[in-house]
């Protein structure tokens, strides 16, 4: 079996994930589709709409496409998500310990996340533990509530990510099913 960040963080549990989910995070590889993005009403709206561009996501509601890229790079897991018409937004998954009680830190621009995860049905629900903005750790009550997951679904890849507020509810939520794409095979050699 290879190796990489995610196969050696899971260790002997990386088989309790899907078989399509631990091929796509053994070998990496490009996932595409189109996605639903819905957000809240009222304030919850005007603030989830912000929170959007900070994310390098759309402003407008509706089905959109998107293109995922995993890769494992240095030790870590990069994701570059890309949301048609706007640039792409790149994170990198740095692991700590081991499943179940080990963590993976996400930075994704003045944003690092601390979090754990959850093994469902075979898919992987990412678990919030820590949040750190421009360096300064901060309570996790100050932000957004979010959930995100992954998981196989008659062959797809379901995913789904959703942030709310306290007293607000719904801030943004975008999800749906992507196909994967097929490998680019180097000719030159």
């Amino acid at each position: 079996m290879s190796t990489n960040a995610v196969v050696d963080w899971f260790g002997p549990h990386f088989t309790s994930l899907h078989p399509l989910l631990q091929d796509l995070h053994r070998h990496g590889g490009q996932l595409q589709g189109q996605v639903d993005l819905e957000f809240g009403s009222g304030l919850a709206g005007l603030i989830g709409r912000r929170l959007a561009r900070k994310l390098g996501l759309p402003t407008t509601a509706g089905p959109v496409p998107l293109r995922v890229i995993i890769s494992h790079q240095e030790g870590a897991l990069h994701w570059s998500r890309r949301f048609e018409g706007l640039p792409p937004m790149h994170s990198v998954f740095e692991p700590h310990g081991h499943f179940p009680e080990g963590h993976w830190l996400e930075q994704t621009g003045p944003l690092r996340l601390c979090l754990g995860v959850d093994i469902e049905g075979g898919g992987w629900r990412w678990v919030p533990r820590r949040v750190a903005y421009h360096g300064i750790r901060l309570p996790l009550a100050l932000f957004p509530t979010s959930e995100a997951g992954k998981r196989i679904v008659n062959d797809e890849y379901e995913f789904s990510v959703r942030f709310s507020l306290p007293g607000f509810g719904l801030l943004l939520r975008y999800g749906g099913c992507l196909q994967p794409l097929p490998a680019v095979r180097d000719t030159a050699a």
